[in-house]
């Protein structure tokens, strides 16, 4: 047999699309298998300053929005919370599980689903394309060569320190506001620094991608994960701060030891590379104009161009933080961009609107992985067995030994998060029901709160429904490769949390 048949018999992972019906298939059957059931919920009527809840038949009743309403209930929350508008979300209501009728998905919900994702996930789509044409437009004007050549004199012997310096920048933003799908926009600008720089992609989609994790993971002040998580715990966010914040710069030092070793392994020897075979097609798609030895004056266009496209990103951190903005908002910000980048580009109006639309071409597969992943959540939650799995993971860590429980509970919390992926979503159904049961065992409630932070973000490291396979797609990168850098350090950081989760517990 020659080499070039054993070539073509030689297995290929999966693309991201096919990951992704595996798991859409496997999410249908489990609402076959695991019995349907929900917790009652409550929510605030701000007009009419008072509580609704909902029973597992679907009918609501009104109760008085007082502190004695939460507390006959048994949902350790402070009425204040309600009314600033802190809790939107529904609450679960401990004590209330009940099992309804099963609501398997079968094939046409599935054949659907992914058509609803899209339609959920349009916002982040138009955010995603409108990226794409703005990288086609300055790449076309040679800015992002010019950028690189200028940046490789400057940095040469010291290309790690991009490294440390984008990891920990983007891990601030994660662990004080979430930053996460915002980290899109970045790959299209680093991927050909780091490769000009002598990594691979690999260590580009770490620094990213790890940054972002790792910070929401870790977070410590974050609003849409640790602050409601506390919230609905019935404490203040302020406990265990310090403990989360030394957490979170260790867990970052392990991290960036973990890349800096992989990361010199491939400078030194191209060929250690996890995916060297892919080497000249990434190459050649993100260099595809850089020439070394042809280097491209950076003259005023482009560095006019280049700080236009910059300053849009403080600009977008600064709308996000202050809890104002949103997808629709920061695409309207890098349309404006876009457009303002076509004037000073020197296109022909022709040639800069098919320019754009080429380069939001190039990132389809991107938007669509975005919606089917989406669509393995709408088939789970059609199938009503997220509060099932919540009735169930509770039950097993009642009266646990202090330091197993928190270890469970992040186990646990891990499980939880692949199935209901939203940070908010899984802290205000899963805390009223978790918190409580630290009492039964002796350990502050913060300690929940620290398990459920670490459970989910930790998977997120390879979570498929999140968006690691959206990142992967868009860098060439396949799922395969990644989980085999990443594992490795999934394992390390594990092992970190649940020791000092149980430290935290003593």
């Amino acid at each position: 047999m020659t080499d070039e048949k054993k070539r073509k018999r030689k297995f290929q992972f999966p693309t991201a699309f096919t990951v992704l019906f595996i798991i859409l298939i496997i999410a249908a059957i489990l609402t076959y298998i695991v019995p349907a059931g929900v917790y009652s919920k409550l929510q605030y009527n701000a007009d009419e300053n008072a509580f609704m809840v909902e029973n597992h038949l679907g009918e609501v009743t009104t109760l008085p929005a007082t502190q004695e309403s939460l507390e006959e209930l048994n949902i350790p929350m402070n009425i204040g919370k309600f009314i600033d508008g802190s809790m939107k979300k529904p609450i679960a209501i401990p004590g209330t599980y009940q099992r309804i009728q099963q609501s398997p998905q079968g094939l046409l919900p599935v054949i659907m689903s992914p058509i609803e994702g899209i339609m959920d996930t349009v916002d982040i789509m138009v955010f995603v394309l409108i990226l794409g044409g703005i990288i086609g437009l300055i790449n076309k004007t040679g800015t992002f060569d010019a950028g690189i050549a200028a940046l490789s004199k400057r940095t040469k012997g010291k290309e790690f320190l991009l490294v440390i310096f984008v990891s920990a920048l983007i891990a601030l933003g994660g662990t004080t506001f979430g930053l996460a799908e915002e980290t899109i926009a970045l790959y299209p600008i680093l991927m050909p620094i780091f490769i000009a720089s002598g990594y691979d992609a690999i260590v580009c989609i770490a620094a990213i991608y790890m940054g972002s994790s790792i910070g929401t993971m870790f977070s410590t002040v974050n609003p849409f994960s640790v602050v409601i998580a506390s919230d609905a715990a019935g404490i203040s966010f302020s406990e265990g701060l310090v403990f989360r914040g030394i957490s979170l710069v260790l867990a970052m030092i392990i991290t960036l030891m973990y890349i800096y070793r992989y990361a010199q392994r491939v400078k030194n020897n191209p060929k250690a590379s996890l995916i060297y075979e892919e080497k000249d097609k990434i190459e050649t798609r993100f260099l595809k104009n850089y020439n070394p030895e042809n280097v491209i004056p950076f003259n005023w266009r482009r560095i006019l161009i280049l700080l236009i496209f910059l300053a849009a990103f403080p600009l977008m951190i600064w709308g996000v933080s202050r809890g104002i903005w949103w997808f629709p908002e920061m695409s309207a910000l890098f349309l404006a961009v876009a457009i303002i980048i076509a004037f000073l580009s020197g296109f022909s109006e022709k040639e800069a609107v098919n320019t754009f639309l080429e380069g939001a071409a190039d990132l389809i597969g991107v938007v669509l992985i975005i919606g089917v992943a989406r669509a393995i959540n709408i088939v789970m939650d059609n199938g009503m067995i997220s509060d099932t799995l919540l009735y169930y993971t509770s039950s097993i860590i009642e009266n646990m030994n202090r330091g197993i429980f928190a270890a469970v509970q992040m186990i646990l919390f891990s499980f939880l998060g692949f199935f209901v992926p939203s940070s908010s979503g899984l802290a205000t159904l899963s805390m009223p029901i978790m918190a409580p049961l630290a009492d039964t065992v002796g350990v502050s409630r913060a300690v929940v709160v620290t398990a459920y932070n670490w459970g989910q973000g930790w998977m997120a490291f390879i979570t498929p429904t999140g968006l690691i396979l959206a990142t992967l797609e868009m860098v060439d990168v396949t799922y395969d490769k990644w989980l085999k850098f990443i594992l490795p350090l999934m394992g390390i950081i594990g092992v970190f949390s649940i020791v000092m989760l149980v430290l935290q517990s003593i």
